[in-house]
């Protein structure tokens, strides 16, 4: 198939808009075409910054045993265009965060780094961040996010005297991180209660798939406030973990391109092998603007597999659900 042009491409959003509703219309407002490279780049919200489509995952980086597998993904991402990399204090004991260090080393200028946290108190935040930016070689972060807001008193805990809020403040001032955002992927109540506090998230991050519309939806319920506040919306779990490829209803690339037609900014997806990576590229550069029957045609084969939540045990289940405290000091 003949890549569309960045005119072409315009030009089908702006005739799909009226049939496919806001979210079309959001995404021309996202300035979807790459300045360079093959992988496109949309708005981080209000924050004037341009990440790539693609964000790349960092727990699957410290999946292969060699590390060298790892590092070798990053830097093939890298060369392909993608400029968002993902990673968290606890990925594999903080061996996530090392080989995106090494990856990057002489690169930094050309990545939007994001590392995330488990700190609810100023304390434990400020520690596990100077921890991140030793590992991961740098002396500041793109962005920094509240990890697995998970629990319905976490964001209070986060907001109370000496509370990790506080330390997200100071870090900025410090200028040892530039953005502040938080994840979850437990229940939407527990986002819109982090979005009730006084402060100006610069981004989100939360599950988004085809099944997320049928049981306990962040697509129905806190993505519409995202995009009214111009809050960067990072999608995750395209695949919800995998389980939506076991129900046999759709293609990785159709489940890629249905987050992607969404008003998001990026969509995080894992690639633990240079396969997995070209199984996503492949789907960013295969993207067409979806209309409004084609998504409603998409979500109606999966809802009866979504409703119970089986698919998704990562809000159904408590499996998934973050320890409530931080990891230990990391020990190299």
């Amino acid at each position: 198939m003949r890549k569309q042009t960045r005119r072409e491409f315009l030009a089908h959003v702006a005739a799909s808009a009226g049939t496919a509703g806001a979210g079309l219309t959001l995404l021309k407002s996202l300035s979807l075409w790459a300045v360079g490279g093959d992988i496109p780049r949309r708005a981080l919200g209000r924050t004037g910054e341009r990440v790539s489509l693609l964000c790349l995952g960092g727990y699957h980086i410290g999946v292969p045993k060699n590390p060298a597998e790892g590092i070798h993904v990053i830097e093939a991402a890298l060369d392909r265009g993608i400029n968002f990399l993902d990673n968290s204090d606890d990925y594999h004991r903080g061996e996530s965060e090392v080989r995106m260090g090494k990856a990057i080393r002489g690169k930094r200028q050309q990545v939007f780094l994001m590392t995330k946290h488990h700190g609810r108190d100023k304390k434990t935040a400020l520690r596990t961040l100077e921890e991140s930016l030793r590992r991961l070689q740098t002396d500041y972060l793109d962005l920094w996010q509240f990890h697995e807001i998970v629990y319905e008193t976490d964001p209070d805990w986060i907001f109370s005297p000496h509370g990790g809020i506080e330390a997200a403040y100071l870090a900025k001032k410090q200028g040892k991180v530039r953005y502040i955002g938080f994840t979850g992927h437990k229940d939407p109540a527990i986002h819109l209660k982090m979005l009730s506090k006084p402060y100006a998230w610069d981004t989100v991050q939360m599950p988004l798939n085809l099944l997320d519309p049928h049981y306990h939806s962040f697509e129905k319920n806190v993505l519409p406030m995202l995009v009214e506040r111009k809050i960067g919306v990072i999608a995750m779990k395209p695949l919800a973990g995998g389980n939506l490829l076991k129900t046999n209803t759709v293609a990785p690339i159709e489940a890629l391109h249905y987050v992607m037609n969404l008003p998001v900014s990026a969509v995080c997806t894992g690639c633990e092998s240079m396969e997995i990576l070209a199984q996503a590229i492949r789907a960013v550069e295969s993207f067409q603007p979806l209309s409004k029957p084609e998504m409603s045609s998409l979500r109606a084969r999966t809802q009866p597999f979504g409703m119970t939540g089986r698919y998704e045990p990562f809000k159904s289940t408590s499996s998934y659900d973050a320890p409530r405290v931080a990891p230990p000091p990391y020990q190299p």
